[in-house]
């Protein structure tokens, strides 16, 4: 397949347009500056501008663009920015989609677990409700803008949780503090945490890419896990203690709703699409996760 990837230079995009090459795909990347090879197109989603040759003759687009959700303090500025880059650069390629004769056949656009909001324990599928906050509310528009694809494409949005990564991601900053022994739970460890190795998120896009499926579509491990177990875990595989809790008004007073809506929130989310489908996880359990992230397993 020709396959063409928005956001391929982050850590998700680096590891499927990896994945994707390996499985003998032909992936084409859109950057923003000139671009210095043949599998380069210049695209500037802010403005709309996309270069139309890019999409032409593609088979499929994964869309994984947008601003960086935890890497700077919420500001209003900061939070009208990660909206605005995810809907700019989601109808920049539904808009250069309909202006095709014979459009991509698979839209694959990236959403996120944060579209439940905070569910507590509560299990959710693919069929529960939107939550409510800042990040709810940029899922149901991001969502909604990539069904804006011309009729006839297979639009895909993977509501993708928290990517366990040996480096970067989420435990970019937790990871080094576990190394060292001086870790551990953030609140009190009871809000569950939709985890789900890079590997696995690479799998799954492949997966989705040649199976027909449409809509949402939960990317997650398929054992549920509270933050106390996944930092037990992960201590545990790296024979150091996890002890040194971080209370949840020192998160608030420090991060303010960046805490509360990527942190402290609670999504126990169940992948029930893709489980029906049979996908097949590399890492299905939350010991084999942690094995592998702390570098006792393969490297993909």
């Amino acid at each position: 397949m020709r396959i063409i990837v928005a956001g391929a230079s982050g850590l998700i995009g680096t590891a499927i347009s990896r994945s994707l090459r390996h499985s003998g795909h032909d992936v084409g990347t859109l950057v923003r500056r000139p671009p210095a090879a043949p599998s380069e197109f210049q695209w500037n989603p802010a403005e709309g501008y996309i270069d139309d040759t890019a999409l032409k003759g593609a088979d499929a687009v994964i869309n994984l663009s947008g601003a960086g959700i935890g890497d700077r303090p919420w500001t209003r500025s900061r939070i009208n920015e990660l909206r605005n880059s995810r809907l700019g650069a989601t109808r920049t390629l539904t808009a250069a989609m309909g202006r095709l004769d014979a459009p991509p056949a698979v839209f694959l656009s990236q959403s996120g677990s944060g579209y439940y909001g905070n569910a507590g324990a509560a299990l959710v599928r693919e069929d529960a409700p939107a939550g409510s906050g800042v990040l709810a509310g940029i899922c149901v528009d991001w969502e909604a803008a990539a069904h804006e694809a011309p009729a006839g494409v297979r639009v895909v949005t993977p509501r993708t949780g928290v990517v366990l990564s040996r480096s970067g991601g989420a435990l970019g900053r937790l990871m080094p503090l576990l190394r060292l022994g001086v870790g551990g739970p953030l609140g009190n460890g009871r809000q569950y945490w939709p985890w789900i190795t890079l590997p696995d998120v690479a799998g799954a896009f492949d997966f989705l890419l040649n199976n027909p499926l449409s809509g949402p579509v939960n990317l997650c491990g398929p054992e549920t896990a509270d933050v106390n177990s996944l930092v037990a875990q992960l201590a545990a595989a790296l024979h150091r203690p996890a002890v040194l809790r971080v209370p949840a008004p020192v998160l608030r007073l420090v991060m303010g709703k960046l805490a509360e809506e990527l942190l402290l929130a609670s999504q126990r989310m169940e992948p029930a699409v893709l489980s029906a489908a049979g996908f097949e996880w590399q890492h299905p359990s939350l010991a084999q996760a942690a094995a592998w992230v702390t570098g006792r397993g393969p490297e993909d």
